[in-house]
């Protein structure tokens, strides 16, 4: 299951979601006043989020594919 091609389509498009929500989330809370964090280091965490979502993905890899119709 880990060797398919829908399996990493999935996994690719869970970790491109969770960096844009992670980098929006810090860069709003900064633009707000809660956080105080500069680009860069909101770009370090989006990746790390990023490679949490990889890393979640392939160790549970049943539920990260789609149902095929």
């Amino acid at each position: 299951m880990l060797l398919t091609k829908e399996f990493w389509t999935s996994t690719l498009e869970r970790a491109i979601k969770t960096f844009a929500q992670t980098l929006l989330a810090l860069v709003g809370t900064d633009a707000v006043g809660v956080l105080n964090v500069d680009i860069t280091q909101s770009i370090l965490a989006s990746i790390a989020a990023a490679g949490i979502s990889v890393l979640t993905s392939i160790s549970t890899p049943k539920t990260v594919t789609h149902t095929k119709k």
